[in-house]
């Protein structure tokens, strides 16, 4: 039994649970594959305990092994509640809970919905030949106690929700806000988010949907240099915008304020906003993964001064039987 025992605990079948651990994590997967490794990984360090007396005998040595089993476990509990997505917000307007894409972990318990903030615009400097510099975007939120609060975030500057955290990202662009009339009902607001810009310059046009169910096709057009090329610039809206608008046959070119008569209807060019685009980040084991990484460092480093620096380490029946 104990030459089983002291193959299964022995540093090959660790690193070998290590390697097998890594390819299942990497394969996204359910609940109980990622249970069966760590239930290996749990009895293979039980194991090495049981047949390998120096690791009980040497604290800092039981102490290292304990903090990289805790952080194997950390790693594998992360993945499975984790969430990692991308969402594009208009200026002015709350955050709906509402994700373009995402990777969520199995047992990921989904708040987004009470995330509600809002963006007020956003600044970006850019040096000669359009190399970006920071993002600046103020932010709008209330919180748990109803007070409400302001922030400005960025690409490497987070907004921390509930444990979410919120960054910018280099899509940005135009959104052009229109009024729809029918000729019953309440007028309807929406906004367009057209590619992003500077990268999308020469296709700042997109298919849209009318209150109707008809297709519609717009397009911003710019008749100045918003992001000079050759110095240095920032990012702002045009100061004199107009929407081309396709509706079946019908083309229509509309200044700021301006409407078009459709069947149906009236579309009117209410104003110009932007959009920007974030990535929203949520793992709740980050500060326990710290913790256990700092003491499993410290614990190592402890260790190899006790067998190469000199330090002697004595458990306390060894100190008492010495008259410590």
């Amino acid at each position: 039994m104990k030459p089983l025992l002291a193959h299964f605990g022995s540093l090959r079948s660790t690193l070998a649970l290590l390697a097998l651990l890594g390819a299942v994590v990497a394969s996204r997967p359910a609940f109980a594959p990622l249970a069966l490794v760590f239930g290996a990984l749990g009895l293979n360090l039980a194991a090495a305990l049981f047949v390998h007396p120096a690791l009980r005998r040497q604290l800092p040595l039981l102490v290292a092994h304990l903090a990289l089993l805790a952080l194997v476990v950390l790693v594998g509990i992360g993945r499975l509640t984790a969430l990692d997505g991308r969402f594009e917000l208009t200026q002015g307007v709350p955050f709906d809970g509402t994700l373009i894409d995402a990777e969520r972990g199995v047992l990921h318990r989904e708040r987004l919905g009470a995330l509600a903030f809002r963006h007020e615009g956003f600044e970006i400097d850019y040096a000669a030949g359009r190399r970006r510099g920071a993002t600046r975007n103020p932010v709008v939120w209330t919180d748990e106690n109803g007070v409400e609060r302001r922030a400005v975030i960025g690409d490497h500057v987070a907004l921390v929700l509930d444990g979410h955290r919120i960054t910018t990202t280099p899509n940005k662009g135009f959104a052009p806000i229109l009024r729809w009339q029918g000729e019953a009902g309440a007028p309807q607001l929406g906004a367009v988010h057209l590619p992003s810009y500077p990268a999308h310059e020469l296709a700042q046009s997109r298919a849209w949907a009318l209150p109707d169910g008809r297709e519609a096709w717009i397009q911003l057009d710019i008749d100045e240099t918003l992001i000079d090329p050759e110095a240095p610039a920032r990012f702002r809206l045009p100061e004199r915008p107009r929407l081309v608008l396709r509706v079946g046959g019908e083309r229509h070119v509309l200044a700021l304020g301006e409407e078009a008569a459709l069947d149906g209807g009236r579309l009117r060019f209410e104003g110009l906003g932007s959009w920007m685009g974030y990535r929203i980040f949520y793992d709740p084991t980050l500060p326990w993964l710290f913790v256990a990484a700092t003491l499993s460092a410290l614990a190592f480093g402890m260790h190899y001064l006790i067998a190469f620096g000199g330090l002697r380490w004595r458990s306390p029946r060894t100190a008492g039987a010495q008259g410590d």
